[in-house]
């Protein structure tokens, strides 16, 4: 039986839900720059994926190990503690393979999915190259593979302009449990949902950077076209940190997308 984990979570804004899920070795913080453009037309909730933040590894505090089927028992959850029976989703790297695995899981409970930088269909080569990095952690420390990240994350501007931003986010890895952190890694690289994103009909903003190597726009637009209710956005130059270096651009992509969709809230809010 998969356990949930009650995570820790924020409440902000009015309007219908809107949930954000972070990504790896962050927190619900990483939406600080979408928020606001966000609240001021939705209930945004954000929260920190078990073992992130300041939620527990696990509801006795030790370490357990999980997969995607337990991050998506975790929101399902999360949204039953403050009674939202529909709302409309979207995350990033991980939280962009959580989201849809939801909706999937739970049909008429999502008005829409944001799916922000993620990846699937990925080829054999692409597959390496990500488990090269989770060998390169395994074998060097996670430390010590931070330059790799860095250079995988941040546009090199952003790097010379905002050390601090950078640096930060870096702290952040660095603070995660290591066995959380690798193991939500090993989920980001083990993860292919090529075999059922077409089962999930939930209309979708499919968004990624221009330079991001990993979640290359090649891979969102197979994403996009196996989706049988999507739209493709790439960010021209961003690498995989969009939401700390174009949260704006970000948020108003995922805003007037669902603004587009002209659904009616007035049955899904009080």
């Amino acid at each position: 039986m998969v356990e949930a984990v009650a995570c820790k979570f924020t409440v902000q804004g009015n309007g219908p839900a809107l949930v954000l899920i972070h990504g790896i070795g962050a927190s619900r913080q990483t939406w600080s720059a979408l928020l606001p453009v966000l609240t001021p037309h939705f209930t945004v909730v954000t929260y920190d994926l078990r073992g992130h933040g300041t939620s527990p590894r696990s509801n006795s505090g030790e370490f357990k190990s999980f997969g995607l089927d337990e991050l998506v028992a975790d929101l399902a959850a999360l949204l039953d503690q403050l009674e939202i029976e529909q709302t409309h989703v979207a995350g990033h790297s991980l939280g962009g393979m959580i989201g849809p695995a939801y909706a999937r899981a739970y049909p008429t409970r999502v008005l829409s999915l944001g799916l922000l930088s993620t990846a699937a269909f990925r080829t054999e080569d692409d597959s390496d190259k990500v488990w090269g990095v989770v060998k390169a952690m395994e074998n060097r420390g996670i430390e010590n593979v931070l330059p790799t990240l860095t250079d995988r994350w941040f546009t090199d501007s952003f790097i010379e302009n905002q050390p601090e931003i950078v640096e930060q986010r870096l702290r952040q890895v660095i603070a995660t449990d290591p066995d959380v952190f690798m193991t939500v890694f090993r989920i980001y690289a083990g993860t292919e949902m090529k075999s059922w994103l077409s089962e999930v009909k939930t209309p979708a903003l499919v968004l990624t950077g221009e330079n991001d190597g990993g979640c290359n726009p090649r891979l969102n637009q197979q994403i996009s076209d196996a989706l049988p209710k999507a739209r493709l956005v790439i960010l021209p130059r961003y690498k995989h940190s969009l939401l700390l270096e174009a949260g704006e651009a970000v948020a108003k992509e995922l805003l007037a997308f669902i603004h587009e969709l002209g659904i009616n809230h007035e049955n899904y809010t009080d």
